[in-house]
């Protein structure tokens, strides 16, 4: 059977001849399986061809035994790394509107001229629900997420400094977006019937 076939080391002709063929017959399904599990067609495109360059790139160091197995565990491994490599979101992500002038972010409104009274409004109800939401947070989310998101204190020097893993300062930081998005919801609203 062609999927079990082993692929010997060693990059001489017949192994890139393997190579094609394999891509030739696993790439459509592959594909597919890394397009219903990645939330758009070039982070697909993207992760399939890191498994194709893996692929290359184990040939010359081992055999492969089971090609389809190996392939689609690869894959299933480079969507994990993808999750874990995307940057948290920001405060602001999803709370974008449009009007007849195209997208405005939150961000704009918050930076824009301070004599429009309508908008110096809003900001200042922004902040105001801001703070309100931020001091319903666990101390440890609200810390990090005002030293990383208003602050723009990188992760690492964070983690330099409470001695707390990256990981676990992305993790808060994350649920400290998710509840302060579910807590600006209203405003967001309102800010669309602006």
């Amino acid at each position: 059977m062609d999927e079990m076939l082993a692929i010997k080391p060693a990059m001489s002709g017949p192994s890139r001849k393997n190579i094609s063929s394999l891509v030739s017959q696993f790439g459509k399904r592959l594909f597919g399986f890394i397009r219903r599990r990645v939330s758009n067609e070039a982070d697909a495109e993207d992760i399939l061809q890191d498994v194709w360059y893996q692929l290359t790139a184990t040939i010359d160091a081992e055999p492969i035994e089971q090609v389809s197995s190996w392939l689609f565990t690869v894959a299933r491994n480079k969507i994990i790394d993808s999750y874990r490599k995307k940057k948290p979101g920001l405060i602001e992500d999803g709370l974008i509107y449009e009007n007849e002038e195209g997208e405005i972010s939150l961000k704009e409104i918050l930076l824009a001229d301070t004599s429009n009274p309508e908008r110096a409004y809003l900001r200042d109800l922004f902040w105001k629900v801001l703070q309100e939401a931020l001091e319903e947070l666990p101390e440890e989310q609200r810390d990090v997420f005002i030293w990383n998101e208003l602050e723009d204190i990188p992760f690492k020097e964070i983690s330099r400094r409470t001695g707390t893993q990256v990981n676990t300062l992305i993790s808060r930081k994350r649920y400290a977006v998710l509840h302060l998005r579910k807590r600006l919801q209203t405003l967001h609203n309102d800010i669309i019937n602006y």
